[in-house]
Order: C-alpha cells, then sequence, then structure tokens
C-alpha cells in the first residue's frame, strides 16, 4: 500500500529529531513533546454491577470472552471498567516486548481482571494511531524501563514514574490520518489472514476425504472411473530404498559452503533455506554424502524432538545437506512423491507418529519402525492425481502466506518511518 500523499521528509528528520521519515503532505511542523500524564490518568472505575461476565475482555487478545473468565457473579462488581480508547498494562514480557506491553481498547466498553492496571485519556484521542502508537515497542520500551517493576508474576506499571515521562505526538489531524492509514492495512491485513486460515482449512477437509480414514478401504471422494479398493502397504513398501538420514555428529560449521539444515528449518511443511544451521565445506559435504545425498522430490519426515511428524518435500536442485532429526524418503518409480508427502500429513499417519515416537526428554521416532508404518494407498495414477491436487492447493497456499507475509513487512517499514 502506498500514498500519493506521502512525502519522504529525510532533510528535516536530519534537522530536527521530533519530525519522522515519512510524512502526509501538508505536514511540516514537528511532532510536540508531551508528559504521559498530560496524554492519559489514573482508571480506578469499578464494575458494581455495570457489565455481566458476557462482557469480560480478555487484555492478551483485546478480545470480549462471551463465557467469562470462570470469576464468580460476586466478584465482577471488584472487576475494572475498560471504556472505549482506555489502555492496559500487561506486564508479561517476552522477545518482543522487553518490560511488557500496553494494549488500546477498540473493541467497546467491558470489565477486565482488576489485577491489571488501566489508563483513560484525559481527552478524546484518535483510536486508530493510538492502537498502533501505544504498542510501538521501540518507543514504549524506552518509557516502560523507567516505569516498570519486577513483580511476583508478572513486571508492574508504576504509573506515578510513569506519568512524568515524556514522547512526542503530532496533531489531532496528523493523527487521524496515521490511524487511518494503518486501519486500512490492518483490515487488508485481516482480510488476506482470513483467506489463508479457510484455505489451510480446505486443505485439511481434503486430507480427511480423498485419503482413506481410521478403519475405511478407500477415500470418502474419489476421482471419476478409480473404483478399486486400495491396498494396505508397510511404509518401506512405496519407497525406492531405505529410509536414511544426516549425520548423527554435529557438523563443524564454516562461513559459506553448502548449507545444512535441520528440524527448525522446515516451516509450514516447506524447506525455508534462511532458516538454516549454517554451512558446512564441500569436503564435509562429500563425507556426509556417502550416507544421504538429497535428490529432487525426496520427502522429509521429522523423527525427534517436539516438532516430531512435521514432513517437507524438497523442490529445488540446489545442494544442501541434512542433519540426523530428519528422515528421507525417495519414492523413485515406486509410488508418487506428493502423494507420499501429503500421506504423511494425514491423520492416520500422524497418529502413528505419536504412538511409536519414544516419550522421553525429547520424543524419537526410530527409522526402522518408521518403516513399518501401516498404510493404504491407491495406483500410482490415482497417486498422481491426488498429489497434484494438494500440490495446487499447496502453492495456492504458500502464494497467500506470501502476500500476507509482505503486508506484515509493510506495516513494519512503515511504522518505522512514520513514528519517531
Amino acid at each position: 500500500m502506498t500514498s500519493n500523499n506521502l512525502d519522504v521528509e529525510k532533510n528535516e528528520a536530519e534537522v530536527s529529531k521530533n519530525v519522522p521519515e515519512l510524512r502526509f503532505k501538508g505536514f511540516i511542523d514537528a511532532w510536540e513533546q508531551r508528559k504521559f500524564g498530560q496524554l492519559y490518568k489514573k482508571n480506578n472505575e469499578k464494575n458494581k454491577g455495570q457489565f455481566t461476565s458476557n462482557k469480560t475482555i480478555s487484555i492478551a487478545s483485546m478480545k470480549f470472552k462471551p463465557e467469562g473468565n470462570g470469576a464468580s457473579v460476586d466478584s465482577l462488581d471488584g472487576y475494572k471498567v475498560l471504556r472505549l480508547g482506555d489502555i492496559a498494562y500487561e506486564g508479561h514480557k517476552n522477545k518482543q516486548f522487553s518490560f511488557g506491553r500496553f494494549l488500546l481498547n477498540d473493541i467497546g466498553d467491558g470489565i477486565m481482571s482488576p489485577r491489571f492496571t488501566t489508563l483513560r485519556p484525559i481527552t478524546p484521542m484518535d483510536i486508530n494511531f493510538w492502537k498502533q502508537y501505544i504498542i510501538y515497542e521501540p518507543i514504549m520500551k524506552h518509557l516502560l524501563v523507567k516505569s516498570t517493576k519486577l513483580g511476583t508474576m508478572m513486571n508492574e506499571l508504576v504509573q506515578e514514574d510513569l506519568f512524568k515521562l515524556s514522547l512526542v505526538t503530532p496533531s489531532d489531524k496528523e493523527q487521524q490520518q496515521i490511524g487511518t492509514l494503518f486501519k486500512q492495512l490492518d483490515d487488508t491485513i485481516t482480510l488476506h489472514q482470513r483467506k489463508l486460515d479457510k484455505l489451510k482449512r480446505l486443505k485439511q477437509g481434503y486430507l480427511r476425504q480423498l485419503f482413506p480414514q481410521n478403519d475405511e478401504k478407500v477415500p470418502r471422494v474419489r476421482f471419476a472411473n478409480f473404483d478399486y479398493k486400495w491396498e494396505q502397504h508397510k511404509l518401506r513398501d512405496i519407497l525406492s530404498e531405505a529410509i536414511n538420514d544426516g549425520p548423527h555428529t554435529t557438523p563443524a560449521l564454516v562461513k559459506e559452503g553448502i548449507p545444512f539444515i535441520s528440524v527448525d528449518a522446515i516451516v509450514d511443511n516447506k524447506i525455508v533455506f534462511d532458516r538454516k544451521r549454517g554451512y558446512i565445506s564441500n569436503e564435509t559435504n562429500e563425507i556426509y554424502s556417502k550416507k544421504y545425498r538429497p535428490q529432487i522430490n525426496d520427502v522429509y519426515l521429522v523423527k525427534s524432538g517436539s516438532t516430531v511428524g512435521k514432513t517437507a518435500i524438497v523442490e529445488t536442485t540446489e545442494q544442501f545437506n541434512i542433519w540426523s532429526p530428519l528422515a528421507a524418503m525417495r519414492t523413485g518409480e515406486v509410488s508418487d512423491p506428493y502423494f507420499l508427502y501429503f500421506l504423511l500429513q494425514t491423520c492416520n499417519v500422524q497418529n502413528q507418529v505419536r504412538d511409536k515416537a519414544s516419550n522421553g526428554t525429547q520424543p524419537n521416532l526410530g527409522m526402522k519402525e518408521l518403516e513399518k508404518f501401516h498404510i493404504i494407498t491407491p495406483s500410482r495414477t490415482e497417486q498422481q492425481k491426488i498429489g497434484n491436487i494438494f500440490k495446487q492447493l499447496d502453492i495456492t497456499i504458500t502464494l497467500h502466506r506470501s502476500k500476507l507475509d509482505k503486508l506484515k513487512s509493510l506495516k513494519q517499514s512503515l511504522l518505522q518511518k512514520m513514528f519517531i
């Protein structure tokens, strides 16, 4: 998303720290420095019978919980009222939020647990702007580091300290312009996220319909002219060679060479080479390749660790190698590789993974055990048809995921350029 009304004010930004890099046309004044206490005040409003449990707000997600949060009816009078535009401090720190975070109520009036600190705007403020600004970590962490203290379970906000601290804000009109832009962008992101979620659910539905479930001998939905029963096999029977894996020793990584991947490189059933462990030398790769050398259409299943059962298929001719937590399967001319790839994602196989993986510190699945997995398969022609329809569906899912990632990246770039 771009706008012809946006200007890049690099020269001004160099002159004044209170001018963002990217602005709408017509705005040239520096942002105003204001004390937090000039913007927000303490909010101690109690419920006192105004709202019932169906108006309970989950602070972490900023959504209503119609079922409530388990609090007794008698205790609801002591809950805090969170009005539209109020902010709540959530003190759990994580990698994204070093000292906790503020969340703005943009869903409507409700109630929340009294253990959270809430603040109310002194005068009406643009909700769309402050929803983004109040949670923006590069700005707010500098305030929260000076106004929070360690509590029993999470950080606690010291309101008196916070009210003395300053941040810079644009005029009301500029807030409205910025807020509208991010509201449109968020709505677009939400729309693409819903489309992606719908496609993922569609895929799960197809996996249940186009593959036999439980003790079924044929799937519930089939392509025309296929009426033979599927045949039961062991997994090894539909492979051209025994299941293999990478080296069990920790590799010596180098600055450049052959990409070396492990389970963390498999995301959403794809190999993401940006998440490689590092590189191994050509010499090391030649040694490892005596055991296993990846080929296009090889299928992987994570056989150990917390992500046991994840799958991927090799769709590149580029050189790389794998570590031992990945089990590599090759179909050759025996069966269709994409059929195998999606077969491994079905409930029947995933249930066997969970049942057979040892329950030690980390789940682990032996390759000999994996080779004995019970599966049922159709003719290779029917396999190819099933593999192709899922392959096309995966391509569509990947395209939507890519669009969503680009929109999220665009938002982060705009936040950096439009906020100070």
